[in-house]
Formats: structure tokens, sequence, C-alpha cells
């Protein structure tokens, strides 16, 4: 084999200038322990959303151990067929979730005559304990999709789905 090309796996030979895209190796150990581990995962990042309202914790904390769970399914059952399971759309559209639910009790406090986030003012027995717990929903719901969406960006970019290989548009000089 020349210096110009490298084996792509399967015996054939791939030339310099082509990109492997295929990136994913199934493996059937990290497969059964994305199963067994993915569900602990996900009920310990919702309980460190919950637990914020009370002690250390919280909804950017939890919503990272939450998103690391739709990692853990990228890396053992592909990033393409995660990508195809939680679409862009859905990100924008659980972002969008997650905005409006913390912009929803912040202006719903002022709209009942206190501050942005000021829980008194709701006449419902212990409404701050909750108002904060659905404040560390929304924000984890936030962070969660956020990482998600970088992960599967930077993920596209490993893969040569964009960035470097794409033609310049000629738009760009101009900002």
């Amino acid at each position: 084999m020349s210096a110009d090309e490298r084996g792509n796996g399967d015996g054939n030979a791939v030339e310099a200038g082509e990109s492997n895209r295929s990136l994913y190796v199934e493996s059937p150990i990290i497969m059964a322990t994305v199963r067994v581990v993915a569900p602990f995962v996900f009920t310990f990042g919702l309980f460190i959303m919950f637990h914020g309202a009370d002690s250390a914790g919280g909804g950017f904390q939890g919503g990272v151990i939450v998103s690391t769970v739709i990692l853990m399914l990228a890396v053992a059952f592909g990033v393409e067929s995660t990508r195809d399971w939680i679409t862009p759309e859905r990100l924008v559209a659980l972002v969008g979730v997650g905005v409006s639910a913390v912009l929803l009790l912040g202006i719903g406090t002022v709209a009942l005559g206190g501050g942005f986030l000021e829980y008194d003012v709701v006449p419902i027995y212990h409404f701050t304990k909750y108002g904060i717990e659905l404040f560390e929903i929304g924000i984890g719901v936030i962070v969660s999709g956020i990482v998600v969406g970088l992960f599967f960006g930077l993920a596209a970019g490993a893969s040569g789905e964009g960035g470097a290989d794409r033609e310049p548009d000629d738009r760009e000089g101009l900002l």
C-alpha cells in the first residue's frame, strides 16, 4: 500500500483525500452497559435537579447529568441513529420549552404584583419551594438541550459532515 492510501477496516483502501465517515464501532459490552446504567444516571440527574431547591445541586448540574444519558446512547448505539431519534428541531423545541417555563414562572410572579421570580406573591401554600423546583427543572431542560446540541455539532464536525469540507459562502466575508 502506498503512502497515499490507508485501510478503512474492511480490507479496502481509502484514498488520501477521502474521509472515513463511519466512526461508530458496535460493541456489545458498551451497549449492554449503557442499557443498564442509563436509567440510573437519568434518575440521578433528576434527583440533582430537584435537590437544588434544598441544598447543593440544581438545574445546571442535573441538566448536564441528564444530557450524559443521551451522550451515552450516542456512544453505544451510534451518533447518527441517536441524531435521527433526537432531531435538531426537537432539541430547539426542548430548549424553547425550558426557556418558556422559566419566563412564564418569572412573568407570572410579576403579573401577581411581585418582582421577577418573587414566589411569595403566589397564593399557593409552599409555592416558594415549588417555584424553585419548577425553575430548576426549566434550567435543567435548557442545559440538557444545549449540551446535547453541542455534542451533535462536535460529532458532525468530527465525521466530516460540515465545517472545513464545505464550500465557502460568498456572504461569509461580509461580516
